[in-house]
């Protein structure tokens, strides 16, 4: 009886490293889990972050693959007499354009007799102490661009027509008064 007594008792025995080896399987398995959770959020995170910017950097240099070079429009040298009340006044000056694209500068390369007149009547429109300061170059500017980008025919432009014919710029490329 003596060994039927140990072998009671061994098994009572065993129950306790069981439940021992099962909560230690359990805090592993836990464990698992929140690491298996973790480095899949970090690896989305990753993923999200790194293929994104990519896609950012393509459509920035997009934008910068498409922009046209500037067309330019350079016209003949302008001679006018300005209006003044002591003598005679002479305005020597060279004009270029900046238009959108080339149907745009052939558009005012077939109307140039008109443009350049355009231009003509109103430089000569002006006086000497109008043109010596840079805000009066800069109204000037401002008032070429309106007298440019007037209809050419007597027909009313349309919205559309009005933006075809607008202009970018006006440079000076030469400016003498004498």
């Amino acid at each position: 009886m003596a060994k039927t007594a140990p072998k009671e008792e061994a098994p009572a025995a065993g129950d306790e490293p069981a439940v021992a080896t099962g909560s230690k399987k359990k805090k592993i398995i836990l464990m698992a889990v929140i690491a298996v959770v973790l480095l899949g959020s970090a690896g989305g995170a990753a993923t999200y972050f790194l293929t994104k910017k990519p896609a950012a950097s393509k459509d920035a240099k997009k934008p910068a693959e498409k922009a046209a070079p500037p067309v330019f429009l350079a016209l003949e040298n302008f001679i006018v007499n300005l209006q003044t009340d002591n003598g005679d006044k002479y305005l020597q000056t060279g004009i270029t354009l900046q238009v959108r694209n080339e149907e745009q500068l052939n558009y005012y390369k077939a109307n140039m007799p008109q443009l350049r007149s355009r231009i003509l009547l109103l430089l000569s429109n002006k006086s000497a102490e109008d043109l010596l300061t840079n805000e009066g170059k800069l109204k000037l500017e401002e008032e070429l661009i309106k007298q440019i980008q007037l209809p050419y025919n007597n027909d009313e432009p349309t919205p559309k027509e009005s933006e075809e014919r607008r202009i970018l710029g006006v440079y000076f490329t030469s400016f003498m008064i004498q």
